[in-house]
């Protein structure tokens, strides 16, 4: 399937059969894994912030499952070396030469759980990786598979023995949300679940072929945005430089990346035109965590997530015409 042959409705049909499928396996927010699958749809990278046992790498293993890649999982301790990531050159003796091993990074999908507790090096193993498709070992540059996203998961920044991801590394995240916990249906749901199965993990259907991820992928570069919806992103974005309580707003790659996503959002529902609602909607888990407070904002409590809910009270939603978008 290529994407030429694939359009809107279609794409959101294919995405609607991978989020059931999911479902059939994690007891999640609907509105969260929406979320997950707009950064998966858009080319991005996703971070899942929470407390332990909350689903998050089961979600992340799910998928992987239904999008039919390859996986691989890492995790993160205060003794994992870059090299434990990458990959390394290992000593043949039968020709006394040496040969590059593929480390767990070489998987189409890489679920880096508990990321943030690994100290900022062995973090930074995966920046190059995640920015350019590709790693360097020993002045050697290897190319990763595609197509290629992380999954990370970290536990709250003031958990015991955890480290702040870097900033450059963050900016790399399409998105960033938290799971939550389930509300109480939820939970009686993930019980009834769990004694009408015998095995402890749930498999999960396979719903895309070879080759369809990416062309689902190419997708959001048909949907149409209209140009004063353009000038709501870059004023959205522009307002986050311009607040005191922000030393470091978003940057212009978080600029596109809101646009991709919004195109994304807008094709997981369907439609062949991007609506101010999209934007609003993805701006949350894909500006946010971009922000850089002040050390005044940071003492007086104040969250990115509050900064980002002014921002979008303040900046004018335009008024489209959804039949001229469309």
């Amino acid at each position: 399937m290529t994407s030429d042959t694939l359009s809107v409705p279609e794409a959101g049909e294919r995405i609607a059969a991978v989020f059931d499928a999911i479902q059939g396996s994690v007891i999640v927010r609907r509105e969260f894994l929406e979320t997950v699958l707009v950064g998966v749809l858009g080319r991005g990278h996703v971070l899942l912030e929470d407390v332990p046992g909350t689903g998050k790498t089961l979600t992340a293993q799910s998928v992987a499952d239904a999008l039919g890649l390859s996986f691989s999982r890492v995790q993160f301790t205060p003794d994992l070396l870059p090299s434990d990531i990458t990959g390394t050159n290992v000593f043949n003796e039968n020709d006394g030469s040496f040969e590059f091993r593929r480390g767990p990074i070489f998987a189409n999908v890489v679920l880096a759980d508990e990321i943030n507790r690994a100290p900022p090096k062995t973090q930074a193993a995966l920046l190059e990786a995640m920015a350019e498709g590709q790693v360097t070992v020993e002045g050697e540059t290897y190319e990763l598979p595609d197509p290629f996203f992380v999954i990370a998961t970290q536990n709250p920044v003031e958990s015991e023995g955890t480290f702040p991801l870097p900033e450059a590394q963050v900016d790399r995240f399409a998105v960033k949300n938290s799971m939550g916990y389930p509300d109480r249906d939820g939970e009686i749901e993930l019980l009834r679940r769990r004694a009408g199965r015998a095995e402890q993990v749930p498999s999960v259907e396979t719903v895309l072929e070879d080759g369809e991820l990416a062309a689902l992928q190419a997708v959001p570069e048909s949907v149409h945005v209209d140009p004063d919806l353009l000038s709501y992103i870059a004023d959205l974005c522009r307002a986050t430089r311009e607040d005191r309580r922000v030393e470091v707003g978003v940057s212009p790659r978080g600029t596109q990346r809101l646009f991709e996503l919004a195109r994304a959002n807008a094709v997981l529902r369907g439609r062949e035109f991007v609506t101010p609602d999209d934007i609003k909607t993805i701006a949350r888990p894909a500006l946010a965590h971009r922000l850089v407070l002040t050390p005044e904002a940071q003492v007086n409590d104040v969250s990115k997530a509050a900064v980002l809910e002014d921002v979008l009270a303040d900046v004018p939603v335009p008024t489209v015409d959804r039949e001229s978008s469309a």
